[in-house]
């Protein structure tokens, strides 16, 4: 099957994309649009890939499912398009940067600056149907994703892995920790970010790593 996809990306995840559980998914995918809103648009359900190469990836911030309401989602887990008010989470990760290196809250929320960066900003689920969160959960995108965060953890070395919360904990479970740096905590939802995402120094350590293994540290 044919994806519109980074040509990187596309050489790397091809053999998935030729496997049945994905024919099936994009199928599936194709009717929701033609017969419900769904989010992002189409032609960003693969941003996260088309902004952040495959030899570009030093970072992956793991996410479970796009934004649910008008305007959010446009393809990067936790960021939303300009002039889109906050969602608590995405306020509390800016809370946690300022509190870290001292920087003002961004005027958007818009991460597209970091996945240039080589932030991969992956959701586990990459399509949702509007104002019903996790819809699409099942449908298969979970296979997709775990394979790409299998296929960044045992052919790249030297990535930081954010896993925040017990959802993206499990799916990053396998991950190496010796060739890896896996920075857990509590997720940053209101519900928990004072659990331990308040004070973690993830964005901090992430770059002492990225710097003591010849990367350029990232400017969150």
């Amino acid at each position: 099957m044919n994806v519109k996809i980074e040509p990187q990306w596309q050489t790397i995840l091809q053999p998935e994309f030729d496997k049945d559980y994905f024919v099936r998914l994009t199928d599936f995918v194709k009717n929701e649009y033609k017969t419900r809103r769904i989010f992002p648009p189409g032609s960003l359900i693969f941003n996260a890939f088309n902004l952040c190469p495959y030899d570009k990836v030093k970072v992956v911030i793991l996410g479970q499912d796009p934004y649910p309401n008008e305007g959010q989602a446009h393809g990067l887990c936790f960021s939303v398009n300009e002039n889109v008010e906050f969602p608590p989470s995405l306020m509390n990760i800016f809370k946690e940067i300022q509190a870290e290196f001292g920087k003002p809250i961004p005027k958007n929320g818009n991460l597209t600056r970091w996945a240039e960066q080589g932030v991969l900003l992956l959701n586990a689920i990459l399509t949702v149907q509007a104002h019903l969160p996790t819809s699409h959960q099942g449908k298969g995108w979970e296979i997709f994703t775990d394979a790409v965060v299998r296929k960044l953890a045992t052919e790249k070395e030297h990535l930081v892995f954010m896993l925040w919360g017990n959802y993206a904990q499990q799916k990053g479970a396998f991950i190496d920790p010796n060739r890896h740096l896996v920075l857990k905590s509590s997720h940053p939802s209101p519900l928990s970010a004072n659990r331990g995402f308040f004070g973690n120094q993830h964005f901090m350590l992430a770059n002492q790593y990225l710097k003591a293994h010849g990367e350029k540290e990232i400017d969150w």
